[in-house]
């Protein structure tokens, strides 16, 4: 299946299917998860509790709010290539960060399961057929095809290591 179209998702989506170039998934997948697996595996412990600003996310709360939100586009991902009909809430991801105990969390815990959600993403994404794939659903009171949902995901995590970089310095 080609890059997801206009039509495919909210506007909002596009600055994250931007960060990808290729035309197909599998190549999305290919071409970019190795680069995200050394973004987050290259943190140094000395930085996990750095933040750029007053009242920004530290790199731990980044981490984990990539985490959440892998886990959240992949399950979407899920329920709509498997027919379901049942529209998906939306979620604030601010309050997720809040609540989600990442200062506590050692960097290496936070590494480690990012990278075993990666690879599980990996996994999921390459096993979807060209039937799946075009599966629509609604999410966050928006239509989204699990293409979509899959180009996404990859670009939120590019997304993210880019500010790391520029922001964080990493």
């Amino acid at each position: 299946m080609s890059r997801p179209t206009s039509d495919e998702y909210a506007l909002f989506y596009q600055t994250y299917i931007d960060y990808t170039t290729e035309n197909t998934i599998h190549d999305v997948v290919k071409n970019h998860s190795k680069n995200i697996l050394d973004c987050i595996a290259n943190i140094q412990n000395e930085k996990a509790d750095y933040a750029y600003a007053p009242c920004k996310w530290t790199i731990k709360e980044v981490l984990q709010h990539m985490i959440d939100t892998e886990r959240i586009f992949v399950y979407r991902a899920l329920s709509f290539s498997r027919k379901s009909k049942n529209q998906l809430h939306g979620f604030d991801e601010n309050e997720y960060v809040i609540t989600s105990n990442a200062q506590q969390r050692s960097l290496e815990s936070l590494q480690s399961e990012f990278a075993a959600l990666r690879n599980a993403t990996d996994i999921f994404f390459n096993t979807l057929n060209e039937t799946q794939l075009h599966q629509k659903g609604i999410a966050n009171n928006q239509n989204i095809t699990v293409n979509a949902l899959a180009y996404i995901t990859i670009g939120h995590s590019l997304h993210h290591c880019k500010i790391l970089k520029e922001r964080y310095h990493l």
